[in-house]
């Protein structure tokens, strides 16, 4: 039996739609084989790779038109905190603008909306619904704090030697707007909490939950990244999250903090703060279970300490 020819780029290295083989003059019999399956009608994928999600996308969000990835899906290539990325991607959530059909076939969970043009965006090949769009999307499964988590994601000013950008991907009046565009969503009222609670200035999702746990928790409200600013107008580090009236700095160890480097510059750090007369709480992964109980006591009793004092009604 003859070896079938292999097929021109890109064919043979990502997932194709029928129409775009037929477009390039491949004849069917040629993908109409062992050397391709099918991954949805109109799909077929070289059997001898194993496609990235990316690469599957680009062919579901191609195949028909007005077509995009939306809700965990979207919010997987835009890389949200792992809320709305949990699992394996075997369901693809793909939507069309309401009034036409909703997508329907294989490893798709259709969905029919009103989706504006502003609300839509290519990425990496794509067709997905913007940044803004996806976390209001999301507001139909996820909690209040799970939306905070990924609206700080959105709204934070990179840090460009690491990251190679200087723009937040939202600002809270772009969230706000796709919000104000769709008052009668579903999850809308939680996304309007979250939108609410969010803040400028979290690096990380355990820096947000402890904000939160200690706001719940009836403590002040803990500021986010500011530097400590000594007596003499010194800048100095910047504190996960700080209470500048009471001289008290908050900071979020990760793992990345086992690391004898981290350690030492932990160390550094610490010093500092106790030298310009501040004071240090840190916290780990470990003080964050039971609702971050045992964050919020460090914390309550540090404050304490520095004189404050519970309002009592």
């Amino acid at each position: 039996m003859r070896t079938p020819l292999p097929l021109p780029d890109p064919f043979e290295s990502a997932p194709f739609t029928v129409a775009d083989s037929d477009s390039a003059g491949i004849s069917r019999k040629r993908i109409y084989n062992g050397r391709f399956t099918s991954s949805s009608q109109g799909i077929r994928v070289c059997a001898e790779r194993q496609p990235s999600t990316t690469e599957l996308l680009r062919a579901y969000t191609s195949i028909t038109e007005q077509s995009f990835a939306s809700h965990q899906t979207a919010g997987f290539i835009w890389g949200f905190f792992h809320y709305s990325c949990e699992g394996d991607q075997e369901v693809f959530h793909i939507s069309r603008p309401a009034g036409g059909p909703t997508p329907r076939r294989t490893n798709v969970r259709g969905h029919s909306t009103l989706l504006p043009a502003e609300e839509v965006t290519e990425y990496d090949g794509v067709r997905l619904t913007t940044r803004a769009r996806t976390w209001l999307d999301l507001a139909e499964r996820l909690s209040v704090d799970e939306l905070v988590v990924i609206a700080d994601q959105l709204i934070r000013y990179p840090r460009k030697e690491f990251e190679g950008r200087s723009e937040p991907y939202c600002t809270k009046n772009d969230l706000q707007r796709v919000i104000d565009r769709h008052p009668r969503k579903r999850g809308v009222r939680k996304a309007r909490e979250a939108l609410d609670l969010a803040r400028v200035g979290a690096d990380s999702p355990p820096e947000t939950r402890l904000r939160l746990a200690l706001v719940y928790a009836g403590l002040p409200e803990p500021a986010v990244n500011i530097p400590i600013v000594d007596e003499n107008g010194i800048e100095w580090h910047q504190p996960d999250l700080s209470y500048p009236e009471f001289r008290i700095s908050i900071q979020y160890d990760g793992g990345g903090h086992s690391e004898q480097d981290q350690v030492d510059r932990d160390i550094s750090r610490a010093e500092q703060t106790i030298a310009i007369d501040w004071s240090e709480v840190r916290v780990s992964n470990r003080h964050m279970s039971n609702e971050a109980k045992a964050a919020v006591a460090k914390v309550r009793s540090e404050l304490v300490a520095k004189g404050w004092r519970p309002n009592r009604r």
